[in-house]
Formats: C-alpha cells, sequence, structure tokens
C-alpha cells in the first residue's frame, strides 16, 4: 500500500479512479479508453507537482515512511554486511546500524542511522535518533576502518541525536564532538551520504567527510522547520516559510558548497523505485571512492581541511590554519 503526503492528494485521486475502473467484475470489459485518459492525466499532474516541489514538500518527501532505509541499501548496493555491535562501554545503539562490507570487490565500512519502518522498528530504533552510545559505536568502527585502510561509507537519516534526560548524562554533547573531531582527521576515505532527513548534531556526527551527497529530496539542516517556526516565530503557520529559510534542500547545500553532488530520484521520490534510485547511488558512490582512493593521504587530509574551512566564506576569504 502506497502512502501519500497531504500535497500527493490529486495524485491520490487519479490512482483511486484507475483502480476502481480497472477492477470491473469478472465478464466485463474494462474502460480502457477512459483508464488511458487517466493514466495520461496522471503523468502530467505527477510531472507538473515533483518539479515544482518547495522546500517543505521536500522535507515531508524525505521523511516518508516508505522511503529507502540504511539497511534497505546495504541490501542492494553491498554484499558479505557482516554488522558490528556496541559501544564496549555503555551498550548497542540500534539508532546506527554499522560494519564491513563489500562494495565492487572493495572492503569497506558502512555506518548509518536506521529508524525502522513499522511502529514496532521504529521504537526499536528509538526513531533513527541515536543516544551517545550510538555515536561511540559509530566512532569505534571508523577507528577500525582506519586500522585496516578502509574507506568509510556513512548514511544519515536522523531527525537529530536524542536529547533525553539519559543521554545528556552519558555525554551526548561529548560522543558528537568527539565524532567530529576524529573525523577530521582520519586516516582514510570518508564519504557520506543523505539519503532522508539530516537533523542538527545528530546527522553531522556522521557527516564531516571527504564528499557529501544529498538524494534529491533529502535535507540536511541545523534545525528542523518545526523547530526554526517556533523559536522564531512562535507560529506552526510559519512551518513551510522556516523550510524556505533555512536553505536545507539537496541543491541549495550544493550551492552553498557544504554538499558535493545530488543524486537524482525517480519520479515521485526514492520511494517509488528503489531498484533505481539503488543503482544511481551505488554509480555515484563508485565514482567518488576511485577519486578518493587515489589521493595520498596528506593531499586527501588537507583537501578535507581546506572543504570545511571554506564553508560560510565571505568574498573569497577562507581562514587558514595557524
Amino acid at each position: 500500500m502506497r502512502d501519500y503526503l497531504e500535497f500527493e492528494k490529486p495524485i491520490r485521486e487519479i490512482e483511486e479512479k484507475i483502480e476502481k475502473l480497472a477492477a470491473v467484475p469478472a465478464g466485463k470489459s474494462a474502460p480502457q479508453d477512459e483508464i488511458r485518459k487517466l493514466r495520461m492525466k496522471l503523468a502530467q499532474v505527477e510531472q507538473t507537482l515533483y518539479n515544482k516541489l518547495n522546500p517543505w514538500q521536500r522535507t515531508q518527501l524525505a521523511r516518508h515512511p516508505q522511503r529507502p532505509s540504511t539497511l534497505d541499501y546495504i541490501s542492494y548496493l553491498f554484499r558479505d554486511f557482516l554488522e558490528l555491535h556496541g559501544d564496549r562501554s555503555f551498550g548497542d545503539d540500534r539508532a546506527i546500524v554499522g560494519g564491513f562490507a563489500r562494495f565492487n570487490d572493495r572492503s569497506i565500512m558502512i555506518i548509518g542511522h536506521q529508524k525502522g519502518k513499522t511502529l514496532k522498528e521504529r521504537m526499536q530504533r528509538n526513531f533513527g535518533m541515536p543516544n551517545p552510545e550510538g555515536y561511540r559505536k559509530a566512532l569505534r568502527l571508523m577507528k577500525m576502518a582506519e586500522k585496516f585502510g578502509r574507506p568509510v561509507v556513512t548514511f544519515i537519516d536522523t531527525p537529530g541525536a536524542y536529547p533525553g534526560i539519559g543521554a545528556e548524562e552519558r555525554g551526548q554533547a561529548e560522543a558528537i564532538a568527539r565524532n567530529l573531531y576524529v573525523m577530521s582527521r582520519l586516516a582514510v576515505p570518508i564519504i557520506s551520504i543523505v539519503i532522508g532527513e539530516g537533523g542538527s548534531g545528530g546527522a553531522l556526527a556522521l557527516g564531516v567527510s571527504d564528499r557529501v551527497l544529498m538524494l534529491e529530496h533529502a535535507v540536511y539542516s541545523v534545525i528542523s522547520p518545526e523547530g526554526c517556526a517556533a523559536i522564531l516565530w512562535d507560529d506552526p503557520a510559519k512551518v513551510p516559510d522556516a523550510a524556505s529559510a533555512l536553505k536545507m534542500t539537496a541543491k541549495d547545500l550544493v550551492d552553498l558548497r557544504i554538499a558535493d553532488e545530488v543524486i537524482p530520484e525517480p519520479l515521485g521520490g526514492a520511494h517509488r523505485d528503489l531498484n533505481a534510485i539503488t543503482d544511481r547511488v551505488a554509480k555515484s558512490l563508485s565514482n567518488q571512492l576511485s577519486q578518493l582512493n587515489d589521493l595520498p593521504l596528506a593531499q586527501l587530509l588537507a583537501q578535507r581541511d581546506q572543504k570545511y574551512r571554506s564553508i560560510g566564506a565571505i568574498d573569497g576569504l577562507v581562514a587558514t590554519p595557524q
């Protein structure tokens, strides 16, 4: 069953009409001409709607419950995945999955947020909001990848780090900050792919990388549109305005030189054609890995350093190390 978003109501109405006409009783012929006209109308409506999405509509697509997750991409893109668990300090956070796998006959380390699909899975995964032990597990796996000289690929899809009391007591802020620090100097290539929602430090803790790729309808921001609207206007009706002001879409972030590449999605979103989106992700990932693996370590680290120092530069002025 397809879940429709609010702005997809015109598509839902046409598809329901097509289904009713196609489900005629046995012995009667379906009105093929009318079905054909409705399908043509559906194609036109989809093209018009999805080619003119505003930032808030893209945010809703990024959060779509049927959107492919980290484990979906692992299943389709990689082989011999060996999931590793625990932070060797407190426990295993199921909001983050990770382990070694093979991609194009190359051994790599995969780490990603996992939201879950059903309500039960989402509760087990804490809706993709990691606790400190999740980030410390990710850090342990990154250091393991560095030890064995394996590239790191991260999949970002989280509303943000879990803000509970227990998480704060166990050092949520320090865990995120430690990841930022270590990733900035990790001695292997790092590629991050924002596959859905990239929220605040919870996303950034897996996002300090040599290349940041974003799916076409993914978003990446310091705060959610709802949070921004509550702080600035105290008005839920301002959420679409906040989404526009935050410049959180893939195109915006490439223009701002925060992200490096937009991966096109099938019409209607990644959940509409899993084979198509995984093929496109595989192609982009293969190209980026090939480029980064050819770089000497000193050059790799220098480029990573320069990438983040140049973000937010004004009039071409870039901070230089002292």
